[in-house]
């Protein structure tokens, strides 16, 4: 046994079996000197010396002695008389590491054209890479067991749940994107999530370099109620309303039932039927309108009630011709300008009105001869 231990001892690197980790620790602290330590050409080899990154080692195979590597020197074990350092090693995978699955709910939104609250789920895969073996060994450990790929992923994937989470919601709660339909934004979604995930994850040195197959979907429960409502709002508007859309229901039912031999529908419900047909068929505004065309989230045009026709403009009134001026006679008196039959002058007084002394005709105002008869007016 101490022969294998010695054995052991002369050769630092991560056992095949462990090479599909992101990062594998060395179990022993006690580090014999001029053991050569082989680091993968995809992995390096960092240092830990309480809590502080005392070197890395890049891929190839190095001889652990402080004359090579000057930063051994303060890992020395002074109570092997110098033939020992102590110090803690970390093996970290610089590779791709693909087809990471990951799944979750994102939140709970309200939909702007219903008003229905609903869940949205979120699936997918990722492929991610350490970007700073470094960083991620001091600011990940003490958080996150690194040794485990499950524990390392599970961590990656609650931050990109919640970049994704404030990347849909920001949208929809905005209005600019319907809940029903997300998929024909999926290549937005997954480049402002991947992207806003990196920024969080910088710091610890990790970096998500593919986000694919992204499927942003709704409860099962909540995406039937979503639909059937999306349903109903159509229907009523091609029937003009809620009220025509109520109506047509109840009729189609009745027609249904007497087309099964008529016994279906009784008499006096069809009579009831009728009758509230009747008084349906004025239309009213309903208490809370459908969403307004076009259509619905993710659907068509959906239908609009035609707009009533615009009034047709009225001509300007015509200007009416003034009312002639009354006809005149002078007064013989005064001259002044008196009403053509007037029997006195307005201003004088003078009597207008003479009468023919042969045949008795009125003698027109100014007259010396009568008109009837060619008798001379008196004077």
């Amino acid at each position: 046994m101490g022969i294998l231990n010695e054995a052991r001892r002369e050769f630092i690197a991560a056992p095949d079996s462990s090479k599909g980790q992101i990062v594998y620790k060395w179990p022993d602290q006690n580090i014999r000197k001029f053991a050569r330590a082989i680091v993968e050409p995809d992995a390096v080899a960092v240092f830990i010396s309480q809590g502080q990154v005392m070197g890395v080692l890049g891929p190839g195979q190095h001889t652990l002695d402080a004359a090579e590597l000057p930063f051994l020197g303060m890992f020395v074990d002074w109570a092997t008389g110098g033939n020992a350092f102590r110090a803690e090693i970390y093996f970290v995978g610089t590779r791709e590491f693909p087809n990471v699955r990951f799944g979750g709910r994102l939140d709970e939104v309200q939909d702007l054209q219903t008003g229905l609250i609903v869940t949205l789920r979120s699936f997918g895969e990722y492929a991610l890479r350490v970007a700073d073996p470094t960083r991620l060994i001091l600011n990940l450990v003490g958080t996150v067991d690194v040794t485990s790929n499950d524990a390392v992923t599970g961590w990656v994937t609650q931050q990109l749940l919640k970049a994704t989470r404030t990347t849909v919601t920001t949208r929809l709660m905005s209005g600019a994107w319907p809940i029903l339909g997300l998929s024909m934004h999926s290549p937005e979604i997954e480049a402002g999530a991947r992207e806003a995930a990196n920024a969080e994850l910088g710091d610890y040195g990790i970096a998500i370099t593919r986000l694919g197959n992204l499927d942003i979907n709704l409860d099962e429960e909540d995406s039937a109620r979503l639909k059937k409502l999306a349903g109903d709002t159509a229907y009523s508007r091609l029937a003009g309303g809620y009220l025509q859309a109520a109506q047509a229901e109840m009729m189609q039912g009745a027609g249904q039932g007497m087309a099964q031999g008529g016994g279906a529908v009784a008499p006096m419900f069809l009579g009831a039927g009728l009758g509230m047909a009747g008084q349906m068929q004025a239309p009213q505004a309903p208490a809370y309108p459908p969403p307004p065309a076009p259509g619905f989230a993710g659907g068509g045009q959906g239908y609009a009630p035609p707009a009533p026709p615009a009034p047709a403009a009225q001509p300007p009134p015509v200007a009416q011709p003034a009312p002639p001026a009354p006809a005149t006679v002078t007064c013989p008196s005064c001259q002044a300008q008196v009403r053509s039959g007037a029997k006195f002058c307005d201003s004088c007084g003078t009597a207008l009105a003479r009468h023919c002394t042969n045949c008795g005709a009125e003698l027109t105002p100014g007259g010396k001869f009568c008109a009837e008869c060619g008798t001379a007016a008196a004077g």
